[in-house]
C-alpha cells in the first residue's frame, strides 16, 4: 500500500494498551505524524483473558490486509463447534447451549490472552508500522494552551505537538487536568477472582479431562449473584476462569491482589462440583483477587482548550460483563484518527470535540450493557429461564458489534462539524450534560 498523504499534524500518546496503540496505528494511517509514551520500561505478556468484538474484528481486519487479525486469531479461542454453555450454579444443568456465531472474516472475534494478543499489535505498531514507542518514560504534566499541547517526562524534558492523546487508564494525570478536579473511584460492591494456567492437572483428573482434551471450550454457572466462567484455549492447552461475586472492601487506588483458593470455595458452596474441580487445578501463584471500582462518568473528556483528548479507560472504564471495554477504546483511536484527517491541522481542537460528539452518547449505552448482563446473570429468574432458556444467554446486540467506526466517523463528521464549530457552543467544556442514561458502574 502507498503511504498515506501527510496531514502535517503531530500527535503525542500516552498509553500503548490497545487504545494508544490502536490510536497510533489508525493516525500513522491517516497520515499524522505520531509517537507514543509509556510508563512500563519492558512489554511482558501478562494478564489473563480478553475479549474483543467483531467491531474490533472489524478493526484490526484492516491493519496490514488482514495479516494481523490472521496472527490473533491463530491465539485465539475457538467456539466454532463448542459454543457457550450456561449451567445452573447447583445442579450443573445445561439450561441454554449458546451457540458461536458464523465468523466473517472482515469482522472477526477475538478471546484470548492479553498479553499475547497485546505483543501481536504492539509489534505491528513498531516494528512494521516504525510508530516511535517510548519505553520506561513516566508522564508527570500534562498541558495546553489554544496553539499546542505537550506532556512533561520524569526527566524534565518537555513534548509538544498538535494534541495529545492520555490513554493511559483511569489514572492518567490527563483527567485532573481535563476535569478541573479529581475524581476518586468507590466500590462497586463487586470483585472477580481470576486465574490462567495450564492443562497438565486438568488432564489428569478424569472429572475435568472433557475440558481440555477435545479442542477449546467455553462453560459459565450462574447463581445467586455470582457467576463464575471458565474456558480453554489454544486447542485445550491452556485453562482460564473468572468468578464474579459480592465484595464490599473499600480501596483506593490499588485493585489487583493475590487471591486466596479457600476463598474461592467458600463462594462455591452448594455449588456443582465441577466447579470446585476446576478451581483445585489453579496454581496458588496465579490467582488474583481484582476489585471491581466504578468512577462517575466523566461530564467531558476534552481539555478546556481541546487541545487534550481523554481515550479508553482513561475516560470510560467498563465492566468486565461488557467484554467491550478495550474494543471501545479502540473504536476512539480509530474516531479521532478519522476526525483529525478530516479538520486539517488548522481545525485540531474541532476535531477533539467531533470525535466526543461522535462517541460520547454510544459509549455511554455500551456500558450501561455491562451493568445489564451483570443483573441477568446475578439475579436469575429461573422460572422464566425454563420458559426462554434464551433469556440466560450472553447478548450479542447488532448495534454494538456490526458498528463500523471508521465508517460511521466519516459519515458523522460533516454535519458533526458544521455544530460543534458554531461560537456560542464550547464557550465553557464543563457545562456538557452527562446524557440521558444516568450512572454507570465502571471497573477500573
Amino acid at each position: 500500500m502507498s503511504p498515506p498523504a501527510k496531514s502535517g499534524i503531530k500527535v503525542v500518546i500516552v498509553g500503548a494498551g490497545f487504545g494508544g496503540l490502536t490510536a497510533a496505528i489508525e493516525c500513522h494511517r491517516q497520515g499524522h505524524d505520531v509517537e507514543i509514551y509509556e510508563n512500563f520500561p519492558e512489554l511482558k505478556t501478562l494478564g489473563d483473558i480478553i475479549s474483543f468484538g467483531a467491531n474490533a474484528g472489524r478493526i484490526y481486519a484492516r491493519w496490514s490486509d488482514g495479516a494481523i487479525a490472521r496472527r490473533l486469531r491463530a491465539l485465539s479461542i475457538d467456539l466454532t463447534h463448542y459454543g457457550f454453555r450456561i449451567h445452573k450454579f447447583d445442579t450443573g444443568e445445561v439450561v441454554y447451549h449458546q451457540p458461536t456465531p458464523e465468523q466473517d472474516p472482515q469482522a472477526p472475534v477475538f478471546n484470548g490472552h492479553r498479553g499475547e494478543l497485546h505483543e501481536v499489535v504492539f509489534n505491528y505498531a513498531r516494528d512494521e508500522l516504525g510508530i516511535p514507542i517510548h519505553l520506561g518514560q513516566r508522564v508527570e504534566e500534562y498541558f495546553e494552551d489554544e496553539q499546542q499541547a505537550g506532556i512533561v517526562l520524569k526527566s524534565g524534558e518537555r513534548v509538544v505537538a498538535d494534541v495529545v492523546i492520555g490513554a493511559d487508564g483511569v489514572r492518567s494525570k490527563a483527567r485532573e487536568l481535563v476535569l478541573g478536579y479529581v475524581d476518586k473511584p468507590k466500590s462497586s460492591g463487586y470483585a472477580v477472582w481470576r486465574a490462567w494456567f495450564p492443562n497438565t492437572d486438568m488432564l489428569a483428573d478424569p472429572r475435568t479431562r472433557q475440558f481440555c482434551e477435545n479442542g477449546d471450550t467455553f462453560n459459565g454457572w450462574i447463581g445467586p449473584d455470582v457467576h463464575f466462567l471458565f474456558s480453554t484455549i489454544k486447542n485445550g492447552a491452556d485453562c482460564c476462569w473468572v468468578l464474579t461475586h459480592r465484595d464490599e472492601h473499600d480501596i483506593d487506588e490499588s485493585w489487583s491482589f493475590p487471591g486466596k483458593l479457600e476463598d474461592v470455595f467458600k463462594v462455591l458452596e452448594g455449588w456443582d462440583p465441577m466447579c470446585r474441580a476446576i478451581v483445585e487445578k489453579t496454581p496458588a501463584k496465579d490467582l488474583v483477587d481484582w476489585k471491581l471500582v466504578y468512577r462517575d462518568p466523566l461530564p467531558t473528556w476534552v481539555s478546556r482548550h481541546a487541545r487534550i483528548l481523554l481515550l479508553g479507560d482513561a475516560a470510560h472504564p467498563f465492566l468486565p460483563t461488557s467484554a467491550q471495554g478495550a474494543t471501545q477504546a479502540m473504536e476512539d483511536g480509530v474516531t479521532i484518527a478519522v476526525c483529525l484527517k478530516r479538520a486539517g491541522k488548522a481545525n485540531v481542537p474541532a476535531a477533539v470535540r467531533v470525535h466526543q460528539e461522535i462517541r460520547y452518547d454510544r459509549v455511554r449505552a455500551v456500558q450501561k450493557t455491562g451493568e445489564t448482563t451483570r443483573d441477568r446473570w446475578h439475579k436469575t429468574d429461573w422460572e422464566k429461564v425454563a420458559q426462554d432458556p434464551k433469556s440466560i444467554a450472553f447478548p450479542r446486540e447488532d448495534w454494538i458489534h456490526h458498528h463500523d467506526a471508521e465508517k460511521h466517523a466519516e459519515d458523522m463528521f460533516d454535519e458533526t462539524f458544521k455544530r460543534v464549530t458554531r461560537p456560542d457552543l464550547f464557550q465553557d467544556v464543563k457545562l456538557l450534560p452527562v446524557g440521558p442514561i444516568g450512572p454507570v458502574p465502571v471497573a477500573v
